[in-house]
């Protein structure tokens, strides 16, 4: 008769790759139930869209059979919880990611939408807002022209309802406004749009909330970054040296003292492009793999490349983005991107906990 106790000692074996710690110190083990020579434990990820979760349960499986024995049949269920290691002002709210540019042009708000979906595609809550508020996309591409939110009462308080559209809950300066006028707000009027959009929401429970903010460094990314505590930001760029070397100003903000908000990593857009008669050519027209290496420069990750095909620009353009398609090489892009983000927000809350008790000790 197999025990607890030694389900336990076999699995502590098993380090989870990002974390580098063991399944059993992370508390990632439960639910253990011991039937005879039958065993069955949950494996609790910090993240729905773990890249590594055939791994984990590859490894928990040979851990039972080499520790304990290779009769013992063994049901693994893997399971998640999304980690959060601090207040993000926002309540319900997990984890905010600002996706960022240090120019306009090179696919930001793209990134933030098709990321925003990937991750709920994955299983996790999430929403989005679109803070750029002097170029609003978001109501665009989600088929949302013309939308206006509701308004509730919660606790005694109005409360702006996010509009839900695809399993995401979003909310746009472009559903308060004009489309067809321009925004002529100073800064002092952007900050406070960009606040209420954060703070007078019923966001509800969300594992994840994405911010597309604005090209540069402004106004409202200080707003941002020193009114919510941010998970990290996740840097777009293109492969030409111009675009490059914005993308580089922008990961530079980010890093300043007085913003401190880590850096997840670098996604490359439109990295190549493939003709659909051609679909194994990949030709380089901006360059290759200028992303890549700006990232090696920075020592921050690289997230992956999305190509240049129409078809991303036309889906966003009719109001179905293209991640929600089941295939093709544009949506495994964006979600092996978005599993890669998951699995840094998941490093950054595990970084920020150890600082935070030796800080404590």
């Amino acid at each position: 008769m197999i025990t607890q106790q030694q389900v336990l000692q076999a699995l502590s074996n098993v380090e989870e790759p990002d974390l580098k710690k063991d399944l059993v110190t992370l508390n990632m083990i439960q639910d253990i139930a011991i039937d005879g020579n039958k065993l069955s434990f949950s494996v609790i990820l910090t993240t729905p869209a773990c890249p590594l979760k055939a791994l984990i349960e590859n490894a928990c499986r040979n851990a039972i059979k080499h520790f304990i024995s290779p009769e013992i049949e063994v049901n693994v269920k893997m399971t998640s919880r999304v980690t959060s290691q601090r207040n993000t002002g926002v309540p319900g709210v997990k984890n905010i990611i600002a996706v960022a540019s240090g120019k306009g042009g090179v696919g930001k708000s793209t990134v933030s939408v098709n990321l925003a979906l990937a991750l709920a595609k994955t299983g996790a809550k999430v929403g989005l807002i679109d803070a750029d508020i002097y170029g609003p996309s978001i109501p665009i591409m989600f088929g949302l022209e013309g939308a206006r939110p509701m308004a509730s009462q919660v606790n005694g308080k109005t409360r702006i309802e996010p509009i839900e559209k695809y399993g995401i809950k979003l909310l746009s300066i472009g559903f308060f406004t004009d489309p067809n006028q321009p925004v002529p707000w100073r800064g002092p009027m952007v900050s406070t749009a960009v606040k209420q959009l954060f703070n007078d929401a019923d966001w509800g429970e969300l594992d994840y909330l994405v911010i597309d903010l604005p090209p540069g460094t402004g106004d409202i990314h200080i707003t941002v970054t020193q009114n919510f505590p941010i998970t990290g930001a996740v840097i777009v760029t293109t492969p030409q040296n111009v675009a490059l070397a914005d993308a580089k100003k922008g990961v530079g903000m980010f890093m300043m003292e007085a913003i401190n908000v880590p850096i997840m990593g670098i996604v490359e857009n439109m990295s190549y492009f493939t003709p659909a008669e051609l679909p194994d050519n990949k030709y380089y027209i901006f360059g290759q793999g200028g992303g890549q290496r700006l990232a090696q420069t920075l020592e921050v990750p690289f997230l992956g490349e999305i190509p240049l095909i129409k078809g991303i620009s036309d889906s966003g353009d009719a109001g179905k983005p293209i991640v929600l398609e089941e295939d093709g090489a544009v949506p495994v892009a964006f979600m092996e991107m978005a599993r890669r983000v998951a699995q840094q927000v998941s490093i950054c809350n595990a970084q920020r906990a150890n600082t935070v008790n030796v800080i404590n000790n």
